[in-house]
């Protein structure tokens, strides 16, 4: 029998996994899909919250211990499989930011030692000058990183087949079979699949299996610019959106946020909101094609905190769901924390907030 068992095959499932072959645990992952073929492909890939100094403090403190550790991770991922994530440093520059709003943020930034400039409109100008003309102050965080999330899980999935997890794909888990304080498998096309203990990472899908979860799919649409390199070098956040370069020079403009249930099907109105946003921020970007278009589904909880834990009352049922928009930088702590709490080690983090005692 498999010692832990792992439902859902996203960067939260994927990392949750790597967390537990790392100890020398036996992992059986069952993914509905493809692996990887939900919100962690479709996400930009920013390593922050797009506002952290918005964000509940039970966030904040996973995403910090996830951006200490990230570089050291893609760097392993890159070794381990061949394929570079494309981690990136290139900073953030939040632009022509409200005067109130962008005090707020300094005061924050401050009170976490998280490298800050405020720059004017001539010094965003030398920065990126194909961006619009400023208007006001615009604030400069010159340590956020982002990676390439497809390629960061083609690495992390080939990290995780070398450590021998086992993958089942196409896989979608009917309902868990519940005894009197346990878990005793889950049911897939017929057939009973156990363990000793399992773990839930179905992202927007995890309510559908755990009914006392709030979780709920939050759509969101990008598209993409076949722009060319040097073009922008930075990620900026303007308008409610942001633009986010790579290093071919690729541009992603994103996100909307939508309430649409489990419907993922493309809109013009998108399409011509971020279009809209992308050439006035970038006006070069009138010359470049558009790409691809695309959406994803968030897993959403009222107020962004994820679900991370183990269940009261069935003692081998564990969950590390509804992170929201902050699934990728979230992503290393909530793996750790959960694999921390599974094998009964010291949590890298007061695990409570996670816990489903408190809101969510």
């Amino acid at each position: 029998m498999t010692d832990v068992l792992i439902i859902g095959g996203g960067v939260a499932g994927l990392l949750t996994a790597r967390e537990l072959l790392l100890a020398g645990a036996r992992v059986t992952l069952l993914e509905r899909g493809l692996l990887g073929s939900e919100s962690s492909w479709a996400g930009g890939g920013i390593l922050s919250p797009l506002h952290p100094w918005h964000e509940a403090a039970a966030i904040n403190r996973l995403c910090r211990w996830s951006q200490a550790h990230y570089s050291a991770l893609m760097q392993a991922l890159y070794e381990h499989s061949g394929t570079d994530p494309e981690w990136w440093n290139c900073g953030s520059l939040y632009l022509d930011m409200d005067p109130v709003e962008c005090g707020q943020a300094q005061q924050w930034l401050q009170q976490n030692a998280v490298e800050n400039v405020v720059v004017d409109a001539a010094a965003v100008a030398a920065m990126e000058p194909g961006l619009r003309a400023g208007q006001g102050s615009s604030l400069w965080l010159p340590g956020i990183a982002q990676v390439r999330n497809p390629r960061l899980l083609k690495a992390l999935i080939a990290d995780v087949r070398q450590r021998g997890l086992t993958i089942m794909e196409g896989a979608g888990v009917e309902a868990l079979k519940l005894a009197t304080g346990r878990v005793l498998g889950v049911e897939v096309a017929g057939r009973l699949w156990s363990a000793e203990r399992y773990v839930v990472t179905a992202g927007a899908w995890s309510e559908g299996l755990l009914q006392f979860l709030r979780v709920a799919p939050v759509k969101g649409q990008i598209v993409l610019f076949q722009a060319h390199p040097g073009l922008l070098g930075r990620i900026v956040l303007a308008d409610g959106h942001y633009l986010i370069p790579r290093r071919d020079g690729h541009i992603l403009a994103g996100s909307t946020v939508e309430q649409a249930g489990f419907d993922k099907s493309l809109t013009d109105q998108a399409l011509e909101e971020l279009k809209a946003f992308a050439l006035a921020t970038l006006p070069a970007l009138a010359a470049c094609t558009i790409e691809r278009q695309w959406a994803g589904l968030r897993p959403g909880t009222a107020t962004g905190i994820p679900y991370i834990g183990a269940h009261p009352e069935y003692a081998n049922l564990y969950f590390n769901c509804g992170h929201f928009r902050n699934g990728l930088v979230m992503g290393p702590a909530s793996a750790r924390l959960v694999a921390d709490l599974l094998l009964q080690r010291e949590p890298i983090v007061p695990p409570e907030p996670y816990g489903l005692s408190e809101p969510h």
